[in-house]
């Protein structure tokens, strides 16, 4: 059975320990980050189903943090937790792109109707927009909006730089795309190690569509790639 993962950002320790700990025992699967710094990444890395923020955070804020995520994805819902209770904070957050907003001190099973409820508006709202969203390239269906690619009923759920390295690739069809643009793009820096970690993107990139042979990721030495849709 699939567990909704939540990326929950709290520098409060002991309050941060009894959510997680409630929040599995509800069969969620749950990623806390104390360091604010340092939650984007962790949102990259873990693609979650929803966000948990504190607002009130050490080295980068909540609203902050929410800014960035929805430059990397528009759908995904981001509850906010704060102690703050100027109505010009709440303001800010849903400006931000939250989609909710709980006040400290606030109780478990709040939390987890408010989650519950932000899973299920994101679910009608992707089967709703998936048609519009999707595009065909071969026998797949890729859904850059929910990063998904599907083949024969089959989904899989794509990490947000698989998604837009395949979706880079595909508006570029047929014709040399140059590494360092994709990793200026992607990484922001074409540095030795994102270099590799491209390298190992395009393995799996490869593997996902190995389905349709008609489906082809050349590789142009020494400049790039090129997307072939036969």
């Amino acid at each position: 059975m699939y567990k909704a993962k939540i990326l929950y950002v709290e520098d409060e320790l002991f309050l941060a320990k009894i959510v997680k700990e409630s929040l599995e025992s509800r069969g969620y699967d749950v990623l806390l980050e104390m360091d604010g710094g340092e939650a984007v990444q962790q949102f990259i890395a873990l693609t979650p189903d929803i966000c948990v923020l504190d607002i009130m955070l050490p080295n980068k804020d909540g609203f902050t943090i929410a800014e960035e995520i929805r430059q990397i994805n528009t759908a995904i819902p981001i509850i906010f937790l704060t102690a703050k209770t100027q109505t010009a904070d709440l303001v800010k957050g849903f400006n931000l792109g939250g989609n909710d907003y709980i006040r400290k001190p606030f109780s478990m099973e709040e939390l987890i109707v408010r989650i519950e409820n932000a899973l299920r508006n994101r679910e009608s709202n992707n089967t709703a927009d998936t048609p519009k969203n999707e595009i065909n390239i071969g026998s797949f269906a890729f859904n850059p909006h929910r990063q998904t690619l599907s083949d024969s009923g089959d989904e899989r759920k794509l990490s947000f730089r698989e998604s837009e390295l395949l979706r880079l690739l595909y508006e570029n069809r047929e014709r040399i795309i140059d590494r360092r643009d994709i990793l200026n793009v992607l990484w922001g820096s074409d540095s030795f190690f994102n270099s590799r970690t491209l390298d190992v993107y395009i393995t799996k990139l490869r593997g996902y569509l190995k389905n349709d042979p008609a489906l082809q990721i050349i590789t142009v030495k020494g400049i790039g790639y090129r997307f072939v849709l036969e």
